[in-house]
């Protein structure tokens, strides 16, 4: 399970001349199995910080611990095989291989990682199963409702298992009722310990997460924690 202590992380993107503080003097720590919604309008380095956390970024400064480790000391290639291990990543935008079928997209991490054909069918049908995909397995993404595709996405980011899932505007190319239905896919799976970090724009999605951190200009302005007694309306 993935714990997180972020302790003095600066991030600076230089443009030209300029500088630009995309996270400033950051530090939280986020505990193994919590359920995160970082907010914060455009700018304010949301993005950042989610790639950060997934090991697509280093900082400029401070440290990242990720389940005790500092991996802001690894090489690229190190970290490349903590994010496969240990992070799984749901995007807007899907990020599916077109010429690959709803079966072979969630197959491609295990592929990756040598897990051999047998064990790996046996995950892929399962992963078909859980996520309602059984009658879609042999089509393309191009074939698929935009619901379709992003259940896939997410079977694909935790057919490894991984400790932490980062949700980057999960919901944010769906309807209403669609992006219900993936939300509680994401919360369920909080529900069975992954650690959960979503960056959403959307104050309803944000809500129902048990603790929201609120950014402004690369700062972490507010540390919100929900009573665990409250339950967000599904409205």
């Amino acid at each position: 399970m993935a714990q997180i202590e972020l302790s003095g992380i600066e991030r600076i993107f230089r443009l030209g001349d300029s500088e630009v503080h995309a996270l400033r003097d950051l530090s939280v720590s986020i505990e193994a199995g919590e359920y995160v919604a970082v907010m914060g309008p455009s700018g304010s380095g949301k993005s950042t910080l989610l790639n950060l956390l997934g090991l697509l970024d280093r900082p400029d400064a401070g440290h990242y611990r990720l389940e005790g480790r500092d991996v802001t000391t690894l090489s690229a290639d190190e970290q490349a095989e903590v994010r496969r291990a240990r992070i799984g990543f749901v995007f807007q935008s899907f990020h599916l291989v077109p010429r690959l079928t709803a079966a072979e997209n969630i197959g491609l991490p295990l592929m990756l990682a040598g897990v051999a054909p047998p064990e790996r069918a046996a995950r892929v049908a399962r992963a078909l199963k859980d996520f309602g995909l059984e009658t879609r397995a042999g089509h393309r993404p191009e074939e698929l409702s935009g619901g379709q595709r992003q259940r896939v996405a997410i079977a694909r980011a935790t057919i490894m298992r991984p400790a932490m899932l980062l949700a980057d505007e999960p919901t944010g190319n769906l309807d209403r009722a669609t992006g219900q239905e993936v939300t509680a896919l994401l919360e369920a799976l909080n529900a069975g310990g992954t650690t959960l970090i979503v960056v959403t724009h959307d104050p309803s999605m944000g809500a129902r997460a048990r603790r929201q951190l609120l950014m402004e200009d690369g700062a972490l302005r507010q540390d919100v924690r929900r009573p665990e007694s409250a339950t967000p309306a599904t409205g």
